[in-house]
């Protein structure tokens, strides 16, 4: 010990002896860990023991407390889910070199012709296409096709 603190300098030395007093000042204010064990067994001895539920697998199925009915499922659970819809009128690609040199005024030429349907996106996932309408001074979309939920499903495989 007598080398180590011939080996360091007056900064670290100085450090040290911060840490050394403020780690003395919470040992004297702080319980020890015989404290803390005697509480802690006076706790257990005092509450009983809480009955544990049995551990379930997991392969085995969920249990409902509702019924399921023979309607489908349940929908109401999910019908205040927000999610986020979108519209696309088109996309490219474009170089980095090309992205920073858009200004006011740039032109970006995109993948679809004029007058072609919108893609109307919810959570990122096609849904419908659509037209723009202008509806009190605001844009709006007109749904004109609607994807089948199991069109949607043959598009994510």
């Amino acid at each position: 010990m007598a080398d180590e603190n011939e080996n360091t300098s007056p900064e670290e030395q100085a450090l040290a002896d911060e840490w050394a007093a403020a780690l003395s000042e919470a040992g004297d204010d702080a319980a020890g860990q015989d404290d803390i064990d005697a509480m802690l067994a006076a706790g257990e001895a005092a509450a009983p023991a809480a009955p544990r539920a049995p551990m379930e697998e997991f392969g085995s199925a969920p249990k409902f407390n509702q019924p399921v009915s023979l309607d489908g499922p349940n929908l109401d659970v999910i019908l205040d889910i927000p999610v986020s819809i979108s519209m696309e009128v088109g996309n490219t690609n474009i170089t980095i070199r090309n992205l920073l040199q858009l200004n006011q005024g740039s032109v970006v030429e995109l993948d679809r012709l004029a007058g072609e349907p919108l893609d109307v996106l919810v959570n990122g996932t096609l849904i419908a296409h659509g037209e723009v309408v202008v509806v009190n001074e605001k844009f709006g979309i007109r749904l004109t096709d609607v994807i089948s939920p199991s069109e949607r499903i043959k598009k994510l495989r």
